[in-house]
């Protein structure tokens, strides 16, 4: 627990010392954000806020997680699914920056290297990570095994699932971080149940890897509340994801994802809801999806939006923990 808490707290001074200096090269080298064209109409005043800080929060996130972990199979394959899932965001930022558009990396190509990363994830998790082919139910010492086909795509489907549902969310200054922070505050729990109960060390440095990813989100909030300075990209949003992802796999807290995690759920199912009535029916339940953007439009104002949501964040991973804590 005590390396644990310093790891937070070396991420989160790591972040306030060099972000100022960061921001600025990025600043000076014209590393700035491009907004789509059909996004709100009030975001077009964000255009050229630097970008990438996403390579901030993984710096500070890498340096105490080498020095106070382990490194355990279960936090090395964590850190491999964010750190993989950072560098397909980092391509997609790159490509956006080179072309000066808002689109990045084409989506096939997404999908297939977080399939690569994925399959290497659970090949790691099954043989060496502890994990078998069984997935803890939301019921007191019951478990479902699903067999190696289906856990396979069921790892594939919860990267690139909530990578890409943080991606979603990240489309107002804090929203991501300050979520994605509250998330692995509960899967900082979790860890420590498990590696308490179980006896397991690796288990424990989990704790010190969302410690680290937590302190660096809270520190890089400095920055990246509203009005913004910078932006953490998708080299930010999908490691982000790829850590939560990462988390639940190896603690086999999958079915427990869909609720801890249940604001990018959300954020995610009213973009799936908007193309698919659009597509059927020609009509828009929403404004404008994702779901923050629609309260945008019925003139909320930004701060509130994302304020209230991390109120629904805190109550979803408040929830699932204590759902988790009720059936181990």
């Amino acid at each position: 627990m005590f390396r644990a808490m310093a790891a937070s707290i070396i991420s989160l001074a790591l972040m306030l010392v060099v972000a100022p200096r960061f921001i600025d090269w990025l600043r000076r080298n014209e590393f700035g954000q491009n907004i789509r064209e059909e996004g709100p109409e009030g975001h077009h005043v964000k255009a050229g806020t630097p970008t990438m800080g996403g390579l901030l929060i993984w710096f500070a996130v890498l340096i105490p997680f080498l020095a106070l972990s382990r490194l355990a199979v279960a936090s090395l394959t964590v850190a491999i699914c964010t750190f993989g899932c950072a560098f397909i965001g980092f391509l997609d930022d790159w490509l956006s920056i080179v072309r000066k558009r808002s689109l990045g990396l084409h989506a096939r190509y997404k999908i297939l290297l977080q399939l690569g990363l994925a399959l290497f994830v659970g090949f790691v998790a099954l043989h060496f990570g502890g994990v078998d082919t069984s997935l803890k139910l939301p019921v007191p010492h019951q478990n479902l095994n699903v067999g190696t086909f289906f856990y396979y795509a069921i790892v594939f489907i919860v990267i690139a699932g909530f990578s890409n549902a943080v991606n979603l969310t990240d489309g107002l200054d804090g929203l991501a971080a300050g979520s994605s922070a509250i998330v692995l505050i509960a899967f900082f729990g979790i860890a420590f149940i498990l590696g308490r109960q179980l006896h397991d060390p690796g288990l424990q440095d989990l704790m010190i890897l969302g410690g680290c990813i937590g302190g660096a989100c809270l520190g890089f909030l400095w920055f990246n509340a509203f009005p913004a300075e910078v932006f953490m990209g998708d080299t930010g949003s999908l490691g982000l994801g790829g850590a939560i992802a990462g988390m639940a796999i190896l603690t086999r807290t999958e079915i427990f994802l869909l609720l801890i995690a249940g604001l990018f759920v959300v954020e995610t199912l009213s973009v799936m809801a908007q193309v698919v009535s659009f597509k059927l029916f020609h009509r828009r339940v929403l404004l404008m999806a994702p779901l923050h953007h629609h309260f945008e439009l019925k003139a909320w104002s930004e701060t509130t939006i994302i304020v209230r949501f991390w109120i629904i964040g805190a109550i979803c991973s408040g929830a699932g923990f204590a759902l988790y804590y009720w059936s181990f």
